[in-house]
């Protein structure tokens, strides 16, 4: 694998687990709000994260055999979780039903912190891949001045 392919492949982790993290952030943000433009209260939403071949330059390079097992990741679709929300009794509040009970949403924000905290430790994975690739990269390239 060239310098380029690994660097895209660690460029595509990195704006695989972004998504990630403003989705985890906007479920947060969201998650006490009863009224959406769509009508109800937020859902839930998650990435749907697919491998994708890296099939540009390494078929001409290395041939079927690597260039088939070489992939890269991307968001593939956002997900919305249609499981119903809780109910809570607060006959005051103005998306109250005729009984009185609110449709909270279906965010439960220590699941949030949890894909918080692993797109931030996955974030950093490939923070890290791009540094080494980068002084391998540098490395090289001083090869001839020694």
């Amino acid at each position: 694998m060239d310098f380029f392919t690994a660097m895209r492949a660690a460029s595509a982790g990195l704006t695989v687990q972004r998504t990630r993290v403003n989705l985890t952030s906007s479920n947060l943000a969201n998650a006490e709000t009863t009224r959406t433009p769509e009508g109800g209260p937020y859902r839930r939403r998650a990435a749907v994260i697919g491998a994708i071949p890296l099939r540009e330059q390494l078929g001409e390079v290395f041939g079927d055999a690597l260039h088939d097992a070489t992939h890269s990741a991307e968001v593939v679709a956002v997900s919305v979780d249609e499981r119903p929300g809780q109910l809570r009794y607060d006959p005051d509040h103005p998306d109250a039903n005729a009984e009185g009970y609110v449709t909270l949403p279906n965010v439960n924000p220590i699941t949030e912190m949890v894909d918080l905290l692993s797109a931030s430790r996955s974030y950093e994975a490939n923070t890290t891949a791009l540094k080494a690739i980068k002084g391998m990269a540098t490395d090289a390239l001083s090869i001839g001045e020694r």
